[in-house]
């Protein structure tokens, strides 16, 4: 394999991996920015007491870091998945 081609393999895993970090980064922030527009606009709901917390406590305090760790480990799993199809498609 020349340098050619190992360079339009590079790019492709770049970008694929680009499109994975895009897609969790923004359901994050979906996450991040969705809770205060919740509290903002349906504070009702907001306030909703589930397991002894409000449902904003029960995602800052409680979910916040799973979901993170969630998030985290789907990107890791995506992008090593991605790096061994980019190896298997060297190997044709």
């Amino acid at each position: 394999m020349d340098d050619a081609q190992k360079r339009e393999l590079t790019n492709r895993l770049i970008k694929r991996q680009l499109n994975l970090s895009l897609r969790i980064a923004a359901i994050f922030v979906v996450i991040l920015v969705g809770l205060p527009l919740l509290n903002l606009f349906l504070p009702d709901l907001a306030a909703t007491n589930i397991g002894g917390f409000s449902a904003t406590w029960l995602v800052l305090g409680v979910l916040f870091y799973p979901l993170t760790w969630v998030l985290s480990s789907w990107f890791v799993k995506g992008s090593e998945k991605l790096e061994a199809d980019i190896v298997a498609e060297e190997s044709k």
